[in-house]
């Protein structure tokens, strides 16, 4: 029998039907279709489930979801104090909020070794705005206690004053949901982001690669100086702009990153923002696909 993967749209109607039941999931993994809807997971998180269930090399690992947060806080209270832009308030509510212990112990034990913590707010990477690098991100967590903390970590950080003004401005002040990814870390040996499309110049026959040794948080949080390559719809190095004395990607390397963005960008039927990573093996990993809203 031929198995028919679940669209974006399936997922968001499971998910709200159950989201009328009192057994809505505080926990789900990335192969449960129900961690395809944004509503539950996040754009982070539901981005991960759907390139998981297409076959694609993503690390392992679930979602705390929306569900776990409303659980988790008094949502009313929340509310209120976002209603009246008392930011103070809304973290004090949130910060003495206890995400479902056991349910993340069963779900971690299922990874190895370190984690990244990852915060998937259900707001974030739509078409008309990208909350990308607003909310925390912790990598190399070591231990369940770890995990709870970095969970209300991210949790906290989607009621910064510089969250708060963006969504007053992009979103909205109602938007108090909130998801977290724990993912399985990867030997990374070099890592970056790549552009479907140019998004400076806008040229759809192009794809733009920004790329360093180690992890790629570096590269996202501008942290670190990358490579830049600008790549045919193929993966042919067009110009680059290399660092140091050597390049960090390979012929080989931009090639199988064109494919797979071509694969990404028909996937999500638009133009995508692609978090990605070789370990020490050379295998390629996907840690993100995102909608780019620039062009």
């Amino acid at each position: 029998m031929t198995q028919t993967l679940p669209t974006r749209e399936d997922a968001t109607t499971m998910a709200t039907e159950d989201s009328t039941r009192a057994d809505v999931p505080l926990v789900l993994p990335f192969e449960d279709p129900r961690c395809q809807s944004v509503d539950l997971t996040g754009g982070k998180g539901a981005s991960l489930a759907s390139m998981t269930a297409h076959g694609l090399p993503v690390p392992p690992g679930f979602v705390i979801t929306s569900a776990a947060f409303r659980a988790a806080v008094d949502e009313d209270a929340l509310r209120a104090a976002m209603r009246r832009d008392d930011v103070e308030a809304a973290r004090t509510l949130v910060a003495a909020a206890r995400p479902p212990r056991e349910l993340i112990e069963e779900g971690y034990a299922e990874l190895q070794g370190l984690v990244a913590v990852r915060s998937s707010a259900c707001a974030e990477d739509s078409d008309g705005a990208s909350y990308a690098g607003q909310q925390e991100t912790f990598l190399n967590t070591d231990g369940l206690d770890a995990v709870l903390r970095n969970v209300v970590e991210c949790w906290l950080s989607f009621f910064t004053e510089r969250a708060v003004f963006y969504r007053r401005n992009k979103g909205s002040l109602e938007d108090v949901a909130m998801a977290v990814v724990v993912q399985q870390m990867i030997d990374s040996q070099k890592s970056g982001v790549l552009f479907t499309v140019d998004p400076v110049h806008g040229r759809k026959d192009r794809m733009v690669v920004e790329a360093a040794l180690g992890l790629g948080e570096a590269v996202v949080s501008g942290e670190h100086t990358p490579d830049t390559y600008t790549l045919s719809r193929e993966g042919v190095v067009k110009r680059s702009k290399v660092v140091d004395a050597e390049r960090v990607l390979t012929d080989e390397d931009c090639v199988a990153l064109a494919r797979m963005g071509g694969m990404l960008a028909e996937l999500h039927g638009g133009p995508q923002d692609i978090e990605w990573a070789f370990d020490a093996a050379g295998d390629l990993y996907l840690l993100q696909s995102r909608p780019i809203t620039t062009v």
